[in-house]
């Protein structure tokens, strides 16, 4: 998809520039055409070289907290009777951020132009998921636009909140032993062959500890490149293989079955899919369609599967609950709570409470595993750490000793 710059005359008179994205420019000037332009320039629009344009692309990259305050600002200028092009486009220009300025604007002119909200923002789904564009139709369609981005708001601070908590939790065992990592592989290549040659040459006989340490040295100083070209090969592989089908799935698998954080993610995934069947119900959507943008929004290889399996279910007649159930990884309470819900017909009711309880849940226990982790990274770097002094000073002492 290439991007085009443009700058038409629109209905009142006006001159507007901004940007479309199409697959030849003759696209381009049909989509500007539908929506009532006259246009009067159009142009490829590069922008940036494109060895640095995917940096580029990653800086400007819309941020959750981002479009969170974005949405939130847009819920309150519409129920204040604010039109949604004054909308989008004051938020425009007060964004910081020129791609998100840049889309924001583009949006404002489709609507200008006609367009309705969701299908404007539809053309960036990178930045607005099918989630997020199938509610905002539902509000259009209602006539309850505000409520709806309101309700989404609130939903996303809740799922902003609860991904900063894991994030939290993460961060700190992550840079404690990245930079051990690197104190080590320092230690290793410069310092230990310095203190190991007086002990090789000495003649004396050895620890097993001190002849693994040697020996460790000796690979990463003399292989150094062998082990970096491994490494490369290594990632390179994983990614490959995590791109494909079967690859994605044993790997989503596999990362909820890791002790402590497995259950971190089984809860999360939880509560996604509950706040997301609940919320896409709330907007007036079918089971089944429901089902089908959750599967698309998970970001989970083996829930998608699971969801896929459940809309044949539903379709063929048998309960959400019952598909479920044939899954491990769902949470038995989440599967007898489903099936009351459906049973009473409080669906709604219940995806709510779920994701309510898993979100406090994995709130404490995210908060419960940083409290526990700080401590066991100590002691297992200080294990470590231990080992290496002792296999060094223990020859170095017997060596002294004789003498």
């Amino acid at each position: 998809m290439a991007s085009f710059r443009y700058q038409v005359r629109i209905s009142d008179g006006r001159l507007q520039n901004g940007i479309v994205e199409a697959p030849t420019i003759e696209a381009a000037r049909e989509a500007l055409d539908e929506r009532g332009y006259d246009v009067l320039m159009l142009e490829p629009y590069e922008g940036v070289e494109a060895a640095t344009k995917s940096l580029v692309a990653f800086l400007n990259r819309v941020s959750a907290k981002e479009l969170v305050a974005s949405v939130r600002m847009m819920a309150v200028m519409i129920s204040a009777s604010v039109s949604i092009t004054d909308a989008v486009r004051n938020i425009g220009k007060q964004t910081e951020n020129p791609k998100f300025r840049a889309m924001l604007m583009d949006i404002a002119g489709d609507v200008e132009g006609g367009g309705k909200l969701s299908d404007a923002m539809e053309k960036y789904p990178k930045t607005f998921s099918q989630f997020f564009t199938n509610m905002i139709r539902s509000g259009e369609t209602t006539g309850q636009l505000s409520e709806v981005l309101n309700y989404l708001a609130d939903q996303q601070e809740k799922d902003y909140d609860l991904f900063s908590k894991i994030k939290g939790a993460l961060t700190y065992p992550i840079v404690i032993v990245a930079g051990m990592s690197v104190a080590a592989v320092v230690m290793m290549t410069f310092v230990v062959p310095k203190l190991t040659q007086v002990l090789t040459e000495s003649g004396a006989e050895l620890p097993l500890a001190t002849k693994i340490l040697i020996g460790t040295s000796d690979i990463m100083v003399n292989f150094w490149w062998l082990i970096l070209l491994s490494l490369f090969i290594f990632v390179s592989v994983f990614i490959f293989w995590k791109k494909t089908e079967y690859g994605s799935y044993a790997w989503d698998s596999f990362k909820m079955r890791i002790p402590v954080m497995g259950m971190i993610l089984r809860e999360m995934y939880v509560v996604r899919f509950c706040r997301s069947m609940n919320t896409l119900m709330k907007g007036g959507l079918t089971m089944v369609q429901a089902l089908e943008i959750a599967a698309s929004v998970i970001g989970n290889q083996a829930w998608k599967a699971m969801i896929l399996e459940v809309i044949q279910g539903v379709n063929d007649g048998a309960p959400m609950a019952q598909v479920m159930k044939q899954h491990k990884f769902v949470p038995p309470l989440v599967v007898q709570m489903l099936a009351v819900g459906e049973d009473t017909g409080k669906l709604n009711e219940v995806l709510g409470r779920l994701s309510d309880f898993y979100s406090r849940n994995v709130a404490n226990i995210s908060a419960n595993v940083l409290t526990l982790i700080e401590p066991l990274v100590m002691v297992v770097l200080g294990l470590g750490v231990g080992v290496m002094v002792a296999a060094i000073m223990m020859p170095l002492y017997n060596l002294s000793s004789s003498v």
